[in-house]
């Protein structure tokens, strides 16, 4: 895996960096609200380290502070991380094939470790990518919760400083380039529609596993006779 590390270019680095930067603010949010919600100190910290999924935290944390059980809070937060599925088949080939890498990198798994990854002109610089953005990503959102346990509330609502505008943002610019060929764009628009028809009505996740309808309703053309 070393020579991987000799793909990364200082644009990426900064690309990652600035991600992170975000994430740890998100992270320092998620611990001040979880401490505020009656939670010991140590669980928001244990959770983003077992865990490392900031909206199934936010939803487990939520659910406990509204009364709810343990166990609806696990099946909630299962629920909304089961659209990281796909996003495990797709990148299985970038992580690496040995079973250590493969076990650390599903644990890695995010929206935006899967964004850099495939954004990347070919496998070894995805791989680089998805690394250095995962462990990156995984260190700012151990250390963001830990600031915000020992702040308490002080950090407030991210959307206050429209960070939770800044996550989508830098999705779209990473997955755009990816967006060639009318039997990926039209899978897309159709899944984006979808979420966006469904998001006023259903709960934050659902709409995303939705509009996984695109892979199926829109049929894909075939090439020398063989199904593509």
């Amino acid at each position: 895996m070393r020579s991987i590390w000799r793909t990364i270019d200082s644009a990426l680095v900064r690309d990652v960096l600035a991600i992170a930067a975000a994430v740890a603010v998100i992270g320092a949010s998620f611990g001040a609200i979880a401490v505020s919600a009656g939670l010991p100190w140590w669980v928001p910290p244990a959770m983003s380290v077992l865990v490392f999924a900031g909206g199934a935290q936010f939803l487990a944390v939520g659910v406990v502070a509204a009364g709810g059980g343990l166990v609806a809070a696990v099946l909630g937060a299962l629920v909304l991380n089961s659209r990281l599925m796909p996003y495990g088949l797709a990148i299985a080939g970038i992580m690496g094939r040995g079973r250590m890498a493969r076990l650390v990198g599903s644990h890695l798994v995010t929206d935006e470790t899967v964004a850099f990854a495939i954004a990347q002109p070919d496998r070894e610089r995805g791989r680089a990518a998805f690394w250095l953005c995962g462990v990156l990503l995984y260190l700012a959102w151990i250390l963001g919760t830990i600031a915000g346990v020992l702040a308490g509330q002080a950090i407030g609502d991210p959307s206050a400083f429209g960070l939770d505008a800044a996550f989508p943002a830098a999705l779209l610019a990473l997955v755009l380039p990816s967006l060639r060929g009318a039997d990926v764009v039209r899978p897309a628009l159709l899944g984006a529609a979808i979420a966006l028809a469904a998001s006023p009505f259903l709960p934050p996740g659902v709409p995303l596993l939705l509009a996984l309808a695109g892979l199926i309703l829109v049929p894909r053309k075939e090439k020398e006779g063989v199904p593509v």
